[in-house]
C-alpha cells in the first residue's frame, strides 16, 4: 500500500478507485464535495506495482492557476534561498550576464547563455526535489537511496561542465579581441 499525507496531497482521495483485481477498499471512496479529515493517511491499493486512479478533473479556474504559481514561486524561493549550489549557480550566471552586456553579444549568444543558466537551475531544482524525496522515504542510510542523490548531483555536475564549455565558447573570442585591441594586436 501506499500512504499519502493529506495535509501534503489533499486531492489525493479524490478519484479514487480501486483495483479491479481487489474485494474491498482500505479508504472507502468519498464524495468530491467532502473534506478529507487532517489527521488520516489517505491509502491507495496497489496490484502488480500500479496504482488504480480514475483521470482528475482539471480545475481550470483563475484561482487556482494563481495558486499553481504561488506554489512554483515557492519552489523557487525554496531552492534560492536554502541550496548553497543554487545560490553559486545564480552568483556565476549574473556575472556571465554581466560580462555579457559589457563584451556586447550577439542575440543568438544571449540565447544560448540564457538557455544554459536554465538547465544548470532547473537541473538543480530538479536534484534538490530529488533530494527531499529520497528524505521523506527513508530516515536511515539505504544505499539505493545514496545512488539517488548522488546521480542527481552528478546531473546537475553534467549541467555545470556543460555550461562551463558554452562560457568558454562565447566568452573566449570576446576576450581574445577585446585583449588583441588593448595590447595593440600583437
Amino acid at each position: 500500500m501506499v500512504y499519502f499525507d493529506p495535509m501534503l496531497f489533499p486531492f489525493a482521495m479524490q478519484d479514487y478507485q480501486p483495483a479491479p483485481d481487489t474485494k474491498q477498499s482500505t479508504v472507502a471512496p468519498r464524495a468530491p464535495e467532502t473534506a478529507l479529515p487532517s489527521s488520516r493517511p489517505v491509502v491507495f491499493e496497489t496490484t502488480a506495482n500500479r496504482n488504480y486512479l480514475r483521470p482528475r478533473t482539471i480545475d481550470r479556474s483563475l484561482r487556482s492557476l494563481i495558486r499553481s504559481f504561488r506554489y512554483a514561486f515557492a519552489g523557487v524561493g525554496y531552492l534560492l534561498c536554502t541550496q548553497r549550489n543554487a545560490q553559486i549557480h545564480c552568483l556565476i550566471g549574473a556575472c556571465a550576464m554581466t560580462l555579457g552586456f559589457f563584451l556586447g553579444l550577439a542575440r543568438w549568444e544571449w540565447v544560448l547563455l540564457v538557455l544554459t543558466m536554465t538547465v544548470v537551475l532547473a537541473a538543480e531544482g530538479i536534484n534538490t526535489a530529488i533530494e527531499a524525496a529520497v528524505d521523506v522515504a527513508t530516515a536511515e542510510y539505504h544505499p539505493i537511496a545514496a545512488i539517488a542523490k548522488d546521480v542527481g548531483a552528478g546531473a546537475v555536475l553534467i549541467c555545470a561542465i556543460g555550461a562551463v564549455a558554452v562560457g568558454c565558447l562565447i566568452f573566449l573570442p570576446h576576450l581574445w579581441e577585446l585583449y588583441l585591441q588593448v595590447t595593440g594586436g600583437s
